[in-house]
């Protein structure tokens, strides 16, 4: 006659190890949603109202983020620089990128002047490729 076994006392094994897999799942969800919602953060937290048109597109590559807001005030990749800062960060991302591109997002309520002024100092760094950042009309 065969044995058979109930699941009686004596069989039950302790867990030694601990499964991480769904651990590490949630982790890479998390990091995804976190850097899909880093670029919003970071264009949010300087008021820029941008000119809008009808053939807007996106820019890929290496890039400055140059904002010029409405008093005035210039940001470059989201932290407020003077003329000389820009000047400086500039000169400093041409050594490192032959390529290097620059996008410019003006308030449209900025003077004219203020951002050929921010064209200039960028261009005279060595940065041959640049945009003007504008919102696309609906």
């Amino acid at each position: 006659m065969a044995q058979v076994s109930m699941g009686g006392e004596g069989e039950e094994e302790m867990i030694s190890g601990i499964n991480v897999t769904p651990l590490v799942d949630i982790t890479l969800v998390l990091l995804i949603i976190f850097m899909v919602t880093a670029t919003y953060i970071v264009r949010e937290a300087i008021e820029v109202d941008l000119p809008r048109a009808a053939h807007a597109g996106e820019a890929i590559g290496t890039t400055l983020a140059v904002v010029l807001t409405r008093d005035g005030g210039i940001y470059l990749d989201g932290v407020r620089r003077s003329e000389q800062d820009l000047v400086a960060r500039t000169r400093e991302a041409v050594a490192r990128d032959k390529d290097t591109r620059a996008i410019i997002s003006a308030d449209k309520a900025s003077l004219h002047g203020a951002v050929v002024r921010v064209i200039d100092l960028v261009k005279g760094e060595g940065v041959s490729r640049f945009a003007i950042n504008i919102e696309k009309e609906q």
